[in-house]
């Protein structure tokens, strides 16, 4: 194992395509929930302790590996609204044509070929980084910073924020960051005896409802 894969798979120039998504940050800050670094930090760890907690089981369980495709049917479940579902596995196609030409594996290609439209994204994560030779929690650490770093990066865009205190926020984040992985990697360790009910399964219904709503828009900045 090369500690180093993962600073890879971690960092933003990857060409996974989620500098085109908000992860929500965008709405919000159209309604008025992002408008300072404090709210910005507010809703980074509301969306780590629910979206990223369950994107980190699923991606950590891909790493111990799990079956991909049952994975991907828990996330399809965890996942209740149509726009999301959609974002996860456009992200997830594009996640896998970067893992394939990074690490190329059987498990890559076979998830490919089952899932020709896009797997979700965390389950292709998962498997990017088995691919790579890291463990479970480096895969529930990659996938847990990219679902808080997309949302403090476009609100330097959308917000004009420093840069510096954006950076900021990711920093303040730390602990929390830690705590989620933590928690994706043991839920992971579970799902051989468990199965895929042991995995996080929590909710964020506003994010949810405000996906659904941004997809309509005529004129937006950020994909979600």
């Amino acid at each position: 194992m090369s500690r180093a894969a993962l600073l890879v798979l971690a960092d933003g120039r990857f060409p996974a395509g989620g500098h085109a998504h908000s992860g929500g940050a965008e709405p919000a800050v159209t309604a008025g929930r992002i408008k300072d670094a404090a709210t910005l930090e507010a809703f980074c760890r509301g969306r780590l302790h629910t979206a990223g907690l369950v994107a980190a089981g699923i991606a950590a369980a891909a790493a111990a590996g799990a079956d991909p495709l049952a994975l991907d049917d828990a996330a399809d479940a965890r996942t209740p609204v149509p726009a999301l579902r959609q974002v996860a596995r456009r992200l997830g196609r594009q996640m896998m044509r970067a893992a394939r030409a990074t690490w190329p594996s059987a498990d890559l290609d076979a998830l490919a070929a089952a899932r020709p439209r896009g797997a979700h994204q965390p389950v292709v994560l998962g498997l990017a980084a088995r691919s790579a030779g890291l463990e479970p929690l480096d895969a529930a650490y990659a996938v847990a910073y990219e679902n808080v770093s997309g949302p403090a990066t476009a609100a330097v865009r959308l917000l004009s924020l420093d840069p510096f205190d954006a950076t900021a926020v990711l920093a303040r984040l730390a602990a929390d960051l830690d705590r989620v992985a933590a928690r994706g990697a043991e839920a992971a360790q579970r799902v051989p005896h468990e199965g895929v009910d042991a995995l996080p399964a929590a909710s964020a219904p506003l994010l949810d409802i405000t996906a659904e709503q941004h997809a309509a828009w005529p004129v937006r900045l950020f994909a979600s």
